[in-house]
């Protein structure tokens, strides 16, 4: 019977077969964890392109707060949860071609099968009095704002996030270096903290279950609300990249929540049509698991960034970032963010464990 397959359909299956082993015949954990993270700061340095605060479309999302990590910017409250795992990383296995034809169409092949699998994980009913919990692995930058990354080794982080509809100030609770702190909506000084509702900028699981399961209207959806949300804050043209601002909108949806199965499965085949999308063969996340990589180059930051995957079961382990030319943060090849989603669960209350579930 494959002898009979002939042509694109052929080429996408030879492809895939080269690229990773068969995934498991079975279903992923209902359990499975998507990574919660807030990155500050990745400075664009070179070309004249003026310094940047934000690795993605939007800045609305709310603040984390800190003892001692917050960074205080333009009246507001930031976190620096830059991630890695090895001061520099292998170029990617697989690069894109003159067109980009050969790796974008490996990735788009990876991804239809990354959507199926994840479109059977077991689906779950979550409560508005509800949180979800993320306990991931990252590393910090400790380096100077603008200056060389210095990365420490992974530390273990925990968040609870509120899965409130209406919308809230508080978000959570962070649990980091021994210390909690909350998760609150950051505001200039001197302003009243307004709170968000349920929405791209604070993505609840019945947010995320009510988003269109087909990828062409989920595709439009997404695109509308980012540029709302530029358009809110009066972003230039010239400091907008609708693939990019895309790719890591979707990036940081899978790595902030737990993803109802069809919304996860719609979000992946979305990310299979952006153009750029690429293939690492191996990337490792921050606790050294070695899975294979969706990734997408930043060019203008002049950093890849790779959704990392486990490549028998496809399930999503964790991202990493590299620098794919010299800038003022290092040399090409340094790694600049690594994480890795350790556990994710439904809990009933702030500082409540899976493990102390009655």
């Amino acid at each position: 019977m494959n002898d009979r397959i002939r042509g694109p359909k052929r080429a996408e299956r030879e492809e895939l077969a080269r690229l990773l082993p068969a995934p498991a015949e079975r279903d992923l954990p209902p359990g499975r964890h998507l990574h919660h993270k807030d990155t500050l700061m990745r400075l664009i340095d070179q070309d004249g392109v003026r310094a940047t605060t934000r690795p993605r479309p939007r800045l609305l999302r709310p603040a984390i707060l800190l003892p001692a990590a917050g960074l205080a910017l333009g009246g507001v409250l930031l976190t620096t949860l830059a991630v890695t795992g090895r001061d520099h990383a292998p170029a990617p296995a697989v690069a894109p071609t003159a067109s980009g034809a050969t790796a974008h169409r490996g990735a788009a092949v990876l991804l239809d099968r990354i959507a199926a699998v994840a479109s059977k994980s077991g689906d779950r009913k979550v409560g508005d009095d509800q949180f979800v919990y993320v306990r991931t692995l990252q590393t910090e930058n400790e380096g100077t704002f603008g200056g060389p990354v210095k990365l420490t080794e992974p530390r273990e982080r925990e968040v609870w996030i509120t899965q409130e509809s209406g919308p809230v100030v508080d978000e959570g609770l962070i649990h980091q270096n021994g210390s909690y702190g909350p998760i609150t909506v950051g505001v200039p000084d001197g302003e009243e903290p307004v709170g968000y509702p349920a929405g791209l900028n604070r993505p609840t699981y019945t947010w995320l279950a009510s988003l269109p399961a087909d990828p062409d209207a989920l595709g439009r959806r997404l695109a509308a609300e980012i540029t709302a949300d530029q358009d809110a804050r009066d972003t230039p043209p010239e400091d907008r990249d609708p693939d990019q601002d895309l790719f890591d909108t979707i990036g940081e949806l899978l790595r902030e929540t737990l993803m109802p199965p069809r919304t996860a499965a719609a979000l992946y085949k979305v990310a299979a049509g952006i153009p750029g999308v690429s293939v690492d063969t191996d990337a490792v996340d921050a606790a050294g698991r070695h899975g294979i990589g969706v990734a997408r180059d930043n060019t203008r930051a002049g950093w890849r960034t790779a959704w990392i995957f486990d490549a028998k079961t496809l399930e999503y382990l964790g991202e990493r970032s590299y620098l794919i030319r010299d800038t003022s943060l290092g040399r090409k090849g340094t790694v600049t963010n690594r994480s890795a989603v350790m556990e994710r669960a439904v809990v009933g209350a702030l500082r409540e464990k899976p493990s102390t579930k009655a």
